[in-house]
């Protein structure tokens, strides 16, 4: 079926050729890790882009955003506060790691990767420096947003907008790393990564030690290493946040952090760059502010996500989830794939070309699963409150293709 004959040519789809995509499975209810459409019960195998760990209509989500909209929805934070978000802010500051503390909120990743940008820059600024450069990984993605896409490395996504100015992309390997800083350190203003898993640039996964060595060499040169843990962060490494073993400068968390409920995201800064803009002097304020930042609905229900991710033990759900997929995927191999990748909450099948997964999508959906595979990847990023029979359902699904 083509998007004409569903009528919805009105609406602008993310990631697709209008022209040419195929319709949309249009969803009609979703409960636990289960997305309805009119004729088929489908396991969400990518918790909606990776958000959704607690699972749909979470009963104790869906309250936290009942009892906050009978206040009041949302005020905005010029001039104004609230309890929600005077309260997500006490619970990070105590929750995240040595001095991460000083959070700014937004309503999106890309736009909480913008702010970590800016404060890095302007954090240089304030204290007369002229440093400009931005060192980032290859296979890069931070967003799609101006500066974000900049310093992503993806062709495939961002063709139309391929001016890369004053940044360096490096690869994941400790030697590249010392060559560069030795080369630029005193022109860089930051560091950018998503840590250990590399997301939508695919799946790519490398050794806490260059982490390591990236925050040895960040001190030494003066430069602030920023984590982008909107995709990696609340245990989808296997790590509570890949910040616990090394810490940076600046955290960037979004997604699972309303547990898929609500768009939200927070720039969490440390004590040294918050100090870079508290002063007496007007021009050296942090000056941004979207319009829903600290959304009192968002707020609410991050609380509430957080308190089901502690006393659930969610962790302990991960790495069952991990130890299973090891154990369903052990010896699986084909001639057309090139790796399989796993880690903490994620699988990934790399396959050597694109074609290899045409059709994988309506495959699956037959099989009760949705999938949404990219350019040459198979993945999977399940809800934790994931079943064991409904994780092997989604594994057996994947190895099947490759069977026909």
């Amino acid at each position: 079926m083509t998007i004409e004959r569903l009528g919805e040519k009105m609406i602008w789809y993310p990631y697709e050729q209008m022209k040419t995509m195929k319709a949309p499975y249009k969803i009609v209810d979703a409960n636990g890790v289960y997305l309805y459409t009119e004729d088929q019960k489908l396991i969400d195998s990518v918790s909606s882009w990776w958000s959704v760990i607690h699972g749909y209509k979470h009963p104790e989500l869906n309250e936290a955003i009942k009892s906050q909209v009978d206040k009041f929805a949302h005020v905005m934070l010029g001039g104004l506060t609230h309890d929600p978000v005077l309260k997500l802010s006490e619970k990070l500051q105590s929750w995240l790691p040595g001095d991460l503390d000083y959070c700014f909120f937004s309503d999106s990743g890309s736009v909480a990767v913008e702010v970590a940008l800016k404060m890095a820059l302007q954090y240089n600024t304030n204290r007369g420096s002229k440093r400009h450069k931005i060192l980032a990984l290859e296979h890069a993605y931070h967003g799609d947003t101006f500066k974000a896409m900049e310093v992503g490395d993806d062709e495939d996504y961002h063709f139309a907008f391929n001016e890369k100015k004053d940044v360096i992309h490096i690869v994941t390997e400790i030697p590249a790393l010392e060559a560069v800083f030795q080369q630029y350190g005193k022109e860089l203003t930051c560091f950018i990564v998503e840590p250990l898993l590399q997301g939508a640039g695919g799946m790519r996964m490398y050794h806490i030690d260059f982490l390591e060595r990236a925050r040895e060499l960040c001190d030494l040169y003066d430069v602030l290493l920023i984590f982008d843990e909107v995709a990696t962060g609340f245990g989808r490494t296997g790590y509570r946040f890949v910040a616990d073993l090394v810490q940076p400068d600046i955290l960037v968390l979004g997604k699972a952090l309303t547990g898929g409920y609500i768009g939200h995201a927070v720039t969490v800064a440390n004590h040294k760059v918050f100090q870079g803009f508290y002063s007496d002097q007007p021009t050296d304020a942090l000056m941004h502010g979207p319009t829903f930042m600290g959304n009192a609905l968002a707020c609410s229900v991050a609380l509430k996500a957080i308190e089901l991710f502690e006393r659930e033990d969610y962790m302990g759900k991960i790495k069952q989830i991990e130890a299973v997929t090891r154990r369903e995927m052990a010896g699986f191999s084909d001639p057309r794939i090139k790796e399989v990748r796993i880690m903490g909450g994620c699988v990934c099948i790399e396959v050597n070309e694109a074609e290899t997964l045409k059709g994988f999508q309506e495959f699956a959906y037959q099989r009760g699963v949705f999938s949404r595979p990219f350019l040459n990847y198979m993945y999977a990023m399940v809800p934790y409150v994931i079943e064991e029979e409904e994780l092997v359902q989604i594994l057996d699904t994947m190895k099947a293709w490759f069977r026909l």
